[in-house]
């Protein structure tokens, strides 16, 4: 199974899809597919951790407070993250750790400024979860 592919029908924003067998693999392959967008993951690092922890009302808005709670953490720590490890979660709650290292230009790709609610969507399809996200560049 495909942990996320890229979608190209939006010229401003960036669009893909996550997958997982269950919450917690669909959450960790969200934020990896953003942080592709983000930096190249295979040059960063996992040498610092930073403990995450999110709430939403469903499912929905805990995948939208997950991936803002990452992209802030990029701005306010200075830091790009290339490995995710969702520790708990539930319809409603979240927590994690995240590795990375301290940004670096030349590691860096696209400035992601936010998730965007079009075609925002999380939902189970015959056992598999899904995400569509946007991502406002």
């Amino acid at each position: 199974m495909e942990k996320y592919i890229f979608i190209d029908d939006l010229t401003s924003d960036v669009l893909f899809e996550a997958f997982g067998r269950d919450l917690k693999g669909l959450f960790e392959n969200a934020a990896e597919a953003m942080f592709s967008v983000i930096c190249q993951l295979d040059r960063v690092g996992h040498k610092e951790s930073r403990a995450v922890e999110v709430s939403g009302r469903d499912e929905k808005d805990l995948m939208l407070s997950w991936l803002q709670e990452l992209i802030a953490l990029v701005d306010t720590e200075g830091m790009f993250f290339s490995r995710f490890s969702v520790e708990e979660i539930s319809p409603t709650k979240l927590k994690a750790v995240i590795y990375g290292e301290e940004t670096d230009p030349a590691k860096g790709e696209t400035v992601v400024k936010g998730v965007t609610y079009h075609k925002f969507m999380v939902e189970k399809v015959g056992g598999v979860w899904k995400a569509r996200v946007s991502l406002d560049i």
